[in-house]
């Protein structure tokens, strides 16, 4: 069973923690000691090395002068903020509004040569119409009270999509059938984004699988997770965004969905679930 989506995160805050204690184990001073130096609590130094708290760019660097290190405060402000990257909640990814979001991810995108996404509760990104983009985004927007800027930020998920056609990339996609059933905006949008998938799966460079209600499970359904050529995964959760980049973790989520690709259907099998739950919505 894969560990937490967010043990990346909490293993490369320790490490950071780790790298601290040993600069003030290095400098012979206690914690008592370096607090005072810092002009802080003790209990925060405490907090600190054991990983409690994550310190901020100012804590590290005081910490590093305290201890006469300030040649390491650099490096540990960079991994410090890697750390903070990897597990980010979405109210303060969105707290400016979704279109940010949509854009900053476009670098990401377009380096990568091969994508695996498994989607257990709506179409991939990359393959949504306009119509079901703008269904969901506001519904996300509305929920988490972000500022309203959806139109903006469906026209950024538009422009980032454009990677299907560009020739470099290559797809391997994977849905639960649940994905075809559930509205994501009316029977329009839904008939809509549903005809767009079988056109999409007529590309080379796109794999797309199904896997059925009826598919005897050998794993069981996942949070909706994508991977970047083998280099990175991004997991989403209901209040966060998680990136996984420790080896031993990709290699999960890799195993992951290759065990979900076995449960999958293709081609004519794949277009049949997909029509099916077109006929559905009259």
């Amino acid at each position: 069973m894969p560990t937490s989506p967010s043990s990346s995160a909490q293993a490369a805050r320790e490490a950071v923690a780790v790298r601290l204690r040993e600069i003030r184990l290095d400098a012979g001073i206690t914690g008592r000691e370096l607090a005072a130096r810092c002009g802080w609590s003790e209990s925060k130094s405490s907090r600190i090395e054991n990983a409690r708290t994550p310190p901020s760019d100012n804590d590290i660097r005081a910490w590093c002068t305290a201890c006469g290190s300030e040649s390491n405060a650099a490096d540990l402000i960079a991994a410090n903020r890697q750390a903070d990257s990897m597990y980010v909640q979405w109210k303060r990814l969105q707290r400016t509004g979704l279109r940010r979001l949509q854009q900053s991810s476009t670098p990401l995108y377009e380096e990568t040569e091969v994508f695996r996404v498994y989607c257990s509760n709506v179409v991939p990104g990359f393959m949504q119409t306009p119509g079901y983009a703008h269904a969901l985004l506001s519904s996300i927007a509305a929920f988490r009270g972000t500022p309203d800027d959806v139109a903006e930020a469906v026209a950024a998920r538009m422009d980032r999509s454009r990677i299907v056609h560009s020739g470099k990339h290559r797809f391997a996609l994977l849905v639960e059938e649940t994905v075809l059933r559930y509205r994501i905006g009316d029977a329009e949008v839904m008939a809509a984004q549903l005809g767009h998938l079988l056109a999409t799966m007529a590309l080379p460079s796109v794999s797309l699988g199904v896997i059925p209600f009826t598919a005897q499970r050998r794993m069981w359904a996942l949070e909706t997770f994508t991977i970047f050529d083998d280099r990175r995964v991004h997991a989403e959760l209901l209040s966060a965004a998680v990136t996984v980049t420790a080896p031993g973790e990709i290699a999960e989520y890799e195993k992951a969905f290759a065990e979900l690709s076995e449960l999958a259907v293709y081609g004519a099998a794949a277009r049949a679930l997909i029509t099916s739950a077109i006929e559905a919505l009259e």
